[in-house]
């Protein structure tokens, strides 16, 4: 961790994750979008993935899985803000119950600046953005 002064949004997304429905026990997989304004505190880019890889292997919610990748991030970096979106598939939807291949669920969650709406927005809009 090295602390100076940055005021850029770092962004990493596409994370890929896998993890397990504490509920019904069956897989759910998707990617999570990170971002931070740093405050002082900056951290290797490689990371932001292992904090997803660690909450991601345990039984899970999404909701969950999303509030602590945002507190775990903003707690140890104490950033302007965070903001963190995951979007993922659930073998549950998919082979119980209503069976619905195509859906997904998004869970998002914000700290700090990017309650702002643009700069929420900013991050919303980037994270959209596919290089080809």
């Amino acid at each position: 961790m090295f602390e100076e002064e940055y005021n850029e949004m770092v962004i990493v997304k596409d994370i890929e994750l896998y993890s397990l429905c504490e509920h019904h026990m069956l897989p759910f997989f998707g990617k999570a979008h990170i971002a931070y304004i740093p405050k002082g505190r900056i951290v290797g880019l490689s990371k932001i993935p292992r904090v997803v890889d660690v909450f991601a292997r345990r039984l899970q919610v999404q909701e969950r899985l999303t509030e602590q990748i945002l507190d775990c991030i903003n707690d140890t970096l104490q950033p302007d803000g965070v903001a963190v979106v995951i979007e993922a598939s659930h073998m549950c939807m998919m082979m119980r119950g209503v069976q619905k291949q195509n859906s997904t669920t998004t869970t998002s969650g914000f700290r700090g600046s990017f309650k702002n709406t643009d700069t929420r927005n900013e991050f919303l809009n980037l994270i959209q953005f596919r290089s080809s």
